[in-house]
């Protein structure tokens, strides 16, 4: 996805690591990307993008913030 239309989080409120998981069901961020995200750099968020993006990609899935 062109970042330009990438949302400015990929949050879609549905986070599970608040309650203990290391990846959240709703993004798929890990804890850490979760709680460094507004602190993160341009270019740390890009590859967190590029990455979530595989990972639905690879499920056959489209991202769930794309959904909403």
């Amino acid at each position: 996805m062109n970042a330009k239309h990438r949302p400015d989080t990929p949050c879609i409120a549905v986070c599970s690591t608040g309650l203990g998981d290391d990846v959240c069901r709703g993004c798929g961020r890990t804890y850490i990307e979760v709680a460094n995200w507004v602190s993160m750099s341009e270019a740390e968020k890009d590859a967190v993008w590029v990455r979530l993006e595989a990972h639905w990609a690879a499920q056959g899935l489209t991202p769930p913030w794309l959904g909403r």
